[in-house]
């Protein structure tokens, strides 16, 4: 009988093995469905809707604005069932599809559409990509172009050209035309207008220096540009050092009268720009030796990459970079099983406050100014270790040809130089009975978006303890705007006629967790106190804390407002899986923020982030509930074209079902002096872990062979134990640095 249980273990011991490997083959053969469109799909999506003479495009960057062109080609992704029949069955994977948005301005009724482009690399087909209820896109909600800049440009070079000396004496001897190394350039606000329908910017300019964000010079102008013929583009207002005109000959009589006090900003001096990195101050560092950095001691890193597929320490994910939001994680499995069937960014927002009319009208919503396309290169050694893999990304935005992103985005293993976990066990003797400690090295991917003034560097960070950790670092220049003295109550003055203005970043992810299996549930955990009676001295009573669990079975009782108390742990679990010690499964979300809302509920614009009234918000998956935002939001808040309000409207049941996690994360941005020349990292980071929750019967980190245990021998010597290398070695790259920071069509 014996012998009989010992081959019953071994076979089904065999067949667990081979349930992961094949779990393994599975996850990496499946990994290509959330691939971004390569060059040769790109082009070949291009081509085929360029030879559809029904559709009549031209090129994205011709100068009309009354033409048919495409905006953006991306990845389609498959419906989740489909992609999980390749995932957990090895079964054929649904075929790729891009996703196309097409600007049809050459038309009587100009408008928005979105087609469904398959198969590739050799598209036959397409068909119409609808929202819900099938609601058009409005043409004034479409993004900027570069065509509808060099429009504008060219509007403002006929604004300063009538304003010349007003704005030359004004800045100190620059100009927008005509200016040699003194020019002038701006900066356009969104959203775009009061109301639905309207397309009216408000526009500042600024010196066009290193760091011209930290320059404004004191002039800002509204402008009509709803209208695709530019000469009937119209200036609708006029604002000057604090002060409001109803048109530009109004402020130039008034100007040239002396009936308005005058801005004169300081004599322009190079040698002292406030706004540049060039290092200046006592250094107190010695600069003749470079600081600490990464090596891999071997001269090998210890994940493995192959296309969009990376494993490390029991992880194994698909990635891809998302042209209209930023980056996302598919398929993500510890030891082989599902944690996550999708992680991914959907939107940042900067909502601004001011005293000039461009500081209070600005509420950028980021995947409007094509976030997930400004993935510029990354510099080795200071935006990455240079041990890293750094990967080339490709964007179709506004362009007739690929974009090439050099070394975009970056993986590499890093030692957070803090033990993942350590013990000094003393015998109170002056020994120990032993030392034990694990180093803690976790898997980084990291990319950034550039979004004009702001750099937003996103990680994806993996542990050797099944934790993941998704985290956003805000970095670049402050959105400034002029001074003035009422503007002390909406920021801080940094400079000289310069003020950083207040503003609320928020942060939103989409987290669909599948803990082992799609069927989840989730609940909340607090702490209660509890008096009772001493059972020990039943004259005295105990108070302590408890636990106090909710079970949260619908949507609205799973939407947790910004201002209510949150509770101390959010756990999603599988209600049908067990671990060893007879808990369910589960894994929790911790928050690493302090963000608030932005707007109060009723206000208009707050209509396009509705998102932002929730830190947390759980959903059951729908297919038609793909991102919580779109790329439309940013120019028409009033009406927009996805509101994650309508996902949880419904109040559907959410015990035992498929479920997705809505994330909000974030922090309030006061600027101050020590912003200049432009905003640190440290402070500015924010973000969430997915942490087990008895989803394992131990730490799995245990499996780590980067333990190392300490203890005496009878002699007092220490007896040393480790299961890597006795001697670490050294090296580091001996080659120069270097960066280009290039890109271009191919």
């Amino acid at each position: 009988m014996r012998v009989f249980y010992l081959l019953l273990f071994m076979l089904v011991g065999c067949g667990a093995a081979r349930f992961r490997r094949s779990g393994r083959n599975w996850a990496h053969h499946g990994a290509s469905m959330f691939a971004d469109l390569s060059v040769r799909e790109l082009k070949a999506v291009r081509s085929y809707l360029h030879k559809l003479p029904e559709l009549g495009l031209t090129d994205a960057r011709s100068k009309p604005l009354k033409k048919n062109s495409i905006l953006m080609i991306e990845l389609h992704l498959p419906r989740k069932h489909e992609a999980l029949r390749a995932l957990d069955r090895g079964q054929a994977k649904p075929s790729r599809e891009a996703r196309v948005v097409v600007q049809f301005g050459n038309q009587a009724m100009p408008n928005i559409t979105e087609y469904i482009v398959s198969p590739l690399p050799f598209p036959k087909t397409h068909k119409v990509r609808t929202f819900k209820k099938d609601k058009p896109i409005p043409f004034e909600s479409r993004p900027m172009t570069a065509s509808e800049y060099e429009h504008m440009k060219h509007m403002l070079e006929k604004i300063s050209t009538e304003a010349y000396t007003l704005l030359f004496e004004t800045s100190g001897g620059f100009s927008f035309t005509n200016c040699s190394n003194r020019c002038m350039t701006f900066t356009d606000i969104a959203p775009r207008g009061l109301h639905s329908g309207e397309r009216r910017s408000w526009i500042m300019l600024q010196k066009n220096v290193e760091g011209y964000f930290m320059h404004p010079v004191g002039f800002e102008v509204l402008v009509n540009h709803q209208n695709l013929d530019p000469k009937k583009w119209a200036v609708e207002k006029v604002w000057y050092n604090g002060q409001y005109f109803d048109s530009l000959g109004e402020l130039l009589r008034k100007y040239e009268n002396g009936e308005l006090e005058k801005v004169q900003l300081p004599e322009h001096d190079e040698k002292d720009l406030f706004s540049t990195y060039i290092p200046r101050g006592q250094s107190n560092s010695a600069t003749d030796i470079h600081g600490p950095k990464f090596v891999q001691p071997q001269g090998q890193h210890r994940y493995h990459i192959e296309d969009n597929f990376i494993e490390y320490s029991g992880w194994s994910f698909a990635y891809r970079m998302r042209s209209s939001a930023g980056l996302q994680i598919f398929d993500l499995r510890f030891n082989g099983e599902r944690i996550a069937y999708e992680i991914g960014l959907q939107e940042a927002i900067a909502f601004y406050s001011g005293d000039t009319p461009a500081a209070m009208q600005t509420k950028y919503i980021d995947s409007g100014w094509a976030m997930g396309a400004s993935t510029y290169e990354l510099a080795p050694g200071i935006d990455c270790p240079e041990i890293a893999t750094f990967v080339d990304l490709y964007h179709y935005y506004d362009t007739d040809k690929p974009v090439h992103f050099k070394n975009a985005l970056c993986i590499f293993e890093l030692n957070t130089g803090i033990p993942l976990r350590r013990h000094f066990n003393s015998n109170y003797m002056g020994g120990y009975n032993f030392y034990g400690g694990l180093e803690n090295t976790v898997l980084v991917v990291r990319t950034t978006s550039t979004v004009y003034n702001y750099d937003y560097i996103w990680d994806f960070m993996f542990y050797q303890n099944g934790v993941m950790e998704s985290k956003i670092s805000a970095t670049g220049y402050i959105h400034a705007t002029f001074f003035t003295p009422n503007g002390l109550k909406y920021g801080t003055k940094v400079y000289n006629h310069v003020l950083g203005n207040l503003h609320t970043h928020l942060i939103h992810y989409k987290v669909d967790l599948d803990i082992s299996g799609r069927e989840n549930s989730f609940e909340s955990i607090d702490l209660k106190f509890v008096n009772f009676t001493n059972p020990w001295s039943p004259k005295d009573t105990i108070v302590q804390s408890k636990l106090h669990k909710t079970q949260h079975t619908t949507e609205r009782s799973a939407a947790f407002r910004f201002g209510k108390k949150m509770p101390r742990i959010m756990n999603f679990y599988n209600p049908n899986e067990k671990n060893k010690w007879g808990h369910q499964k589960g894994y929790r979300i911790q928050f690493n923020s302090h963000a608030h809302s932005v707007l109060p509920r009723n206000v208009k614009e707050e209509k396009g982030v509705t998102w932002s009234r929730y830190p947390l918000a759980v959903t059951r998956h729908k297919d038609s509930e793909a991102t919580s935002t779109s790329i439309y939001n940013q120019n028409d808040p009033w009406n927009p074209m996805v509101s994650f309000e309508d996902y949880i409207r419904d109040n559907e049941n959410i015990d035992n079902q498929d479920l997705v996690a809505w994330v909000t994360v974030g922090f309030l941005h006061v600027p101050h002096s020590e912003d200049i020349p432009n905003t640190a990292t440290p402070g500015n980071s924010v973000g969430f872990l997915l942490r087990p929750f008895n989803f394992f019967n131990e730490d799995p980190s245990l499996a780590s062979r980067g333990t190392v245990i300490v203890r005496q021998d009878q002699a007092g010597n220490p007896v040393i134990q480790r299961w890597t290398p006795d001697v670490i070695g050294h090296c580091v790259s001996n080659q120069p640095f270097s960066y280009n920071g290039t890109y271009a069509e191919v």
